[in-house]
C-alpha cells in the first residue's frame, strides 16, 4: 500500500507522541456519512465517530464529535457550551473556518482551536475513528487521548 501523506491532524498527533492507526479507504472523492465510512473499514459503527462544527447564537464556533449514526441533540449542545441556542455550520463555510471539507473534518488540527465536546459513549470504548483531516482517511486512536489533546469536554451530547 502507498504511503499516506500526513495531514496536519496527523503531524500534531505525532509532535504530541500520541499513538494512532492511520487508515485509508477506497473512496470516489466525495463523502456519503459516517455508517459509509464504517462500512468501508469493516468496523463497528459505534466506533466511527463524526465531527459536527456549530455557531452560536453568540457567533461561537464549537465541535461536537459523536458516534456516526447518532444526532446531535441542539439542546443538550447549546446547554453544555453555555449557549442559548446553537446550529450547524453551513457546510460552504467549513473549509473557512476550520481548514477542512465535509467527510475530511477532523477534530484536531483545526485552523483555532476552537471547544470540544466529546459523546460520553467514547469512554466505553478503546479505540475510536475519527476524521484524519482529508475524505477517504481515518484515525484510530483511544477517546482518552483525543480528550487530552483538544481539552475535550465529554458529556451526553445525542439524542
Amino acid at each position: 500500500m502507498a504511503k499516506i501523506k500526513k495531514t496536519n491532524a496527523m503531524r500534531i498527533l505525532d509532535s504530541n507522541k500520541i499513538n494512532y492507526e492511520e487508515i485509508a479507504y477506497e473512496t470516489d472523492g466525495s463523502f456519503k456519512s459516517g455508517v459509509n465510512t464504517a462500512n468501508k473499514l469493516n468496523e463497528d459503527v459505534n466506533h466511527v465517530y463524526k465531527t459536527l462544527v456549530t455557531k452560536s447564537n453568540t457567533k461561537n464556533i464549537f465541535v461536537f464529535v459523536i458516534p456516526a449514526p447518532c444526532e446531535l441533540d441542539m439542546k443538550k449542545a447549546a446547554f453544555f457550551a453555555d449557549e442559548k441556542s446553537i446550529e450547524m455550520i453551513e457546510v460552504k463555510e467549513l473549509k473557512n473556518i476550520t481548514g477542512y471539507v465535509r467527510g475530511g473534518c477532523s477534530p484536531i488540527g483545526m485552523k483555532k482551536d476552537f471547544p470540544v465536546f466529546l459523546d460520553k459513549s467514547a469512554l466505553n470504548l478503546s479505540y475510536i475513528y475519527i476524521s484524519g483531516g482529508k475524505i477517504g482517511f481515518q484515525i484510530k486512536l483511544n477517546p482518552k487521548d483525543l480528550i487530552k489533546l483538544t481539552n475535550a469536554k465529554v458529556e451526553d451530547i445525542i439524542r
